[in-house]
């Protein structure tokens, strides 16, 4: 699962209160029924706008589907998605990551006891 994304959170909060002013600047503090309805379309508008907002790290990389069909290899930093049509498939990660092994005793071509260590490392292009 992913993290919260910190931008788009603050997205939707701009656009909700600039909804909400709206409705309130319109038809003052009313009990208009089109108050309410500009307050709704400003959570609906505010909550598809956060939703396309996505912010790959660093080291990550994204693959993007729409609808069904690759589209992209994003990342890293913000991009933008459409919600309902495109997907995000696979969150790449694209840091080194070594694997150790344990120490094994082995002996060489001539009889003679050596420990051997290893390092794997990985690297995802």
């Amino acid at each position: 699962m992913r993290k919260s994304n910190f931008i788009a959170a603050l997205v939707f909060f701009v656009i909700l209160g600039i909804g909400v002013v709206l409705a309130l600047a319109t038809y003052r503090i009313s009990a208009n029924m089109e108050s309410a309805w500009i307050g709704i379309i400003a959570f609906i508008i505010a909550l598809i706008v956060s939703l396309a907002i996505k912010v790959a790290d660093q080291w990550e990389k994204v693959v993007i589907l729409r609808l069904g069909k690759f589209r992209s290899l994003n990342g890293p930093g913000l991009f933008i998605i459409i919600p309902v049509i495109d997907v995000i498939a696979y969150w790449i990660d694209t840091r080194v990551i070594t694997s150790t092994f344990k120490a094994e005793k082995t002996l060489t071509k001539d009889t003679v006891p050596v420990d051997v260590d290893a390092v794997l490392f990985w690297k995802v292009r």
